[in-house]
């Protein structure tokens, strides 16, 4: 073996993997890692949902191609369109309230290829269904999606994938701001935190967001 090769072998990071490619989020202190899972999840109204429109209106902005797999058929066409995403570049999956379908049309897809962006929507899935996932499964997605260069994404009520995920983010509402009286009330803003966690590594900034 040459000097040179005895050399790369003693370097105390010889082994360590590269740094990931980061795909913005749209949001500031958010970037997730491509080939890499990231699970979003939080309760109803914590602004999970507006932080996937984002992801997806950024890819797509810069002519990627994504897919979305919506396991309860909670997808807005027409507020993501309003928001950014452009439809034509987006592939619409609806499994028709099966998460074992979604899972798998899932799978699928990373197995093809040519995506920028993978969802998996299990956000409005009841968490004992959505328990049924086990970490096998979870982990062969992750495998599946390491060294291409697509984000895979899944949104739940709750952690599933746990330390098969790359990056948690965690979104709660923390404020609304209503105006009129009690016998007309009309819901003006939600203001949400979303806080980011790499795994073995330091957690990122929260930013805060409105939900209109």
């Amino acid at each position: 073996m040459s000097a040179a090769a005895l050399a790369q072998f003693a370097s105390p990071d010889w082994q360590s993997r590269p740094e990931p490619i980061l795909l913005p989020s749209g949001i500031p202190g958010i970037q997730l890692p491509r080939g890499g899972l990231t699970e979003i999840y939080g309760p109803a109204s914590s602004g999970r949902t507006s932080l996937l429109v984002s992801i997806l209106a950024e890819a797509t902005a810069r002519q990627e191609i994504c897919a979305l797999v919506d396991a309860e058929d909670a997808f807005d066409p027409a507020f993501a369109a309003q928001a950014g995403v452009a439809l034509e570049r987006l592939v619409w999956v609806r499994s028709a309230h099966n998460a074992e379908h979604a899972l798998k049309a899932t799978d699928l897809l990373i197995q093809g290829g040519g995506f920028g962006v993978v969802a998996l929507d299990l956000g409005d899935t009841p968490p004992p269904t959505a328990r049924r996932i086990s970490l096998t499964s979870w982990f062969r997605l992750r495998r599946a999606v390491e060294h291409t260069p697509t984000v895979l994404i899944a949104l739940a009520l709750q952690p599933n994938a746990k330390t098969c995920a790359s990056l948690l983010v965690e979104c709660r509402r923390e404020t609304t701001a209503w105006s009129g009286n009690l016998r007309g009330r009309l819901l003006r803003h939600i203001a949400v935190r979303a806080t980011s966690t790499e795994r073995s590594k330091v957690c990122l900034p929260a930013f805060m967001a409105q939900a209109i």
